[in-house]
């Protein structure tokens, strides 16, 4: 039968089947080109967006290339402070760095707010995240809000009728203190990746020389978020009878894969960009494609997932094409959750400098508090510390509570990040975690939390806040962060 049907489609069949397909192919062909015709060519405005943006880089940049590095910055130059809306501590004498490598010298920007008290025991040392500038809130040089604007001020959380706060950009940074895009005194050119790898602690440490240069010997409390939570715990771990209390927001005393895939992602994405250069971009056009597209990885990790739902949902902007709504869909943004980190790429990509990203990050990727890493720094806790920690051993696993427990699966380097915390055994500190945040997740809070109670301290306050902010809920929830703070440090 079925050769039989065969041979009719191969014989009797052939000459119409061959007029079908004819007929078919010149009918598709006019189809083809009457939709071509009528259809406008495709549009790309997304990308279109960084070739102006690079003109207009160009343009701005002409006939700076010959400046003076140590006068001109960066070509071209950032939307940095300028230096009249900061104070500067400049260490002349150099600093070698945990990684090694030394600093010649380094500048540190600071603020500060509220009123030093004659004994100098009333300051508050805020520490920031990853890209925060000094500015944390409005004062006297920089009348501008600052990223902490609703903490800091009378009767704030950092009530500057009590507390003197000081809050400085860190080390490795570009908003007025020594990173990457410093001039290298030796070389009078802009350092690029030749400056050296940072650590956590050298923040922390060059910190320190600021407040002996101000003469304070200790600080009424160690308050920090993100990137900060991270520096006011090496605060206390550095100088435990330096440091009255300790706050960590969303911070972690061990880095976890997760977090470091995040920013492995951002900074690759980063260093594709050929205007990188391998860091020495300073004067030519800076890695702008690149950055946009490290923020809106970051900015994907600041938030939450349910909230982008009750924000943007599936919601698609307006399209128009001469006045009319346009309903088909782009290869460009038309999700209002793409245009949303579009915008924030491009906000950012020219307001911060690539290579103070890479550093400060890796930084970041870097940290870990357990005492095999410490040991493995040649970091060793301070003498007066040690010998607290051996007068105490015997306190070590005793200090959970019936309502803080200790964790039914431990990870398994849960006793070896105690070991590395029990400096800051007799330091009372704030432990705040947050359900939504997946960049620094809940269970890193907990863990140091529970760390620390292991170490011996009975002074741990921990909460976990709920709510859909993700981990900028240290920025967006003034009444539950704000006052938890507040508590605290009453």
């Amino acid at each position: 039968m079925a050769s039989k049907i065969s041979r009719l489609v191969n014989t009797s069949s052939r000459v119409p089947l061959q007029r079908h397909l004819q007929r078919t192919s010149r009918n598709y062909r006019t189809s083809l080109s009457l939709n071509s015709s009528s259809r406008p060519a495709p549009s790309f405005p997304c990308v279109e967006a960084h070739a102006v943006r690079e003109s207009k880089i160009l343009q701005s940049s002409v006939g700076n290339s010959k400046k003076d590095p140590s006068t001109s910055g960066p070509e071209p130059a950032y939307s940095w402070p300028t230096p009249q809306e900061y104070k500067t501590y400049n260490h002349s004498t150099p600093f070698n760095l945990v990684y090694g490598g030394t600093l010649p010298s380094f500048d540190i920007a600071y603020e500060i707010w509220g009123t030093l008290s004659p004994s100098k025991d009333n300051v508050i040392l805020l520490h920031t995240g990853l890209s925060a500038s000094s500015h944390a809130a409005s004062n006297e040089l920089h009348p501008a809000e600052g990223w902490w604007e609703k903490f800091i001020g009378p009767g704030k959380a950092l009530d500057t009728n009590q507390f003197f706060v000081i809050c400085t950009n860190v080390l490795g940074g570009c908003y007025g203190s020594t990173g990457p895009s410093s001039v290298n005194p030796a070389t009078k050119t802009h350092y690029g990746t030749d400056f050296p790898i940072l650590s956590i602690f050298d923040m922390v440490r060059a910190q320190f020389l600021l407040l002996d240069h101000l003469g304070i010997e200790k600080l009424y409390a160690s308050v920090g978020s993100s990137m900060g939570g991270m520096q006011s715990l090496a605060a206390g771990w550095l100088h435990p009878e330096r440091v009255g209390k300790i706050v960590s927001i969303s911070g972690t005393a061990r880095t976890t894969p997760g977090s470091i895939a995040m920013r492995f992602a951002q900074r690759s994405v980063l260093m594709a960009d050929p205007n990188w250069k391998n860091g020495f971009y300073y004067d030519g056009l800076p890695p702008h494609t690149g950055m946009k597209l490290a923020r809106q990885i970051a900015t994907i990790t600041y938030r939450s997932g349910p909230e982008w739902d009750q924000r943007f949902g599936r919601k698609i902007r307006p399209q128009l094409t001469d006045g009319e709504p346009v309903q088909s869909p782009a290869l460009c943004p038309d999700f209002l959750i793409e245009t949303y980190l579009d915008h924030q790429g491009e906000q950012f990509c020219l307001k911060y400098d690539a290579n103070s990203l890479i550093y400060i990050s890796k930084a970041m990727d870097l940290f870990d508090m357990t005492e095999t890493a410490l040991e493995g720094l040649d970091l060793s806790p301070p003498d007066s510390a040690s010998s607290v920690v051996s007068s105490e051993g015997s306190r070590m696993m005793t200090s959970h509570s019936k309502s803080h427990p200790p964790p039914p699966n431990p990870p398994a380097h849960l006793d070896d990040l105690a070991a590395g915390l029990r400096p800051l055994a007799h330091v009372p500190i704030l432990i705040l975690g947050v359900q939504s945040d997946i960049l620094f997740p809940v269970e890193q809070q907990r863990e140091v939390a529970d760390a620390l109670r292991m170490a011996g301290n009975n002074m741990v306050r921990y909460y976990e806040l709920g709510g859909v902010w993700g981990h900028d809920t240290f920025l967006l929830d003034v009444q539950n962060v704000g006052g938890a703070i507040r508590g605290f440090l009453s």
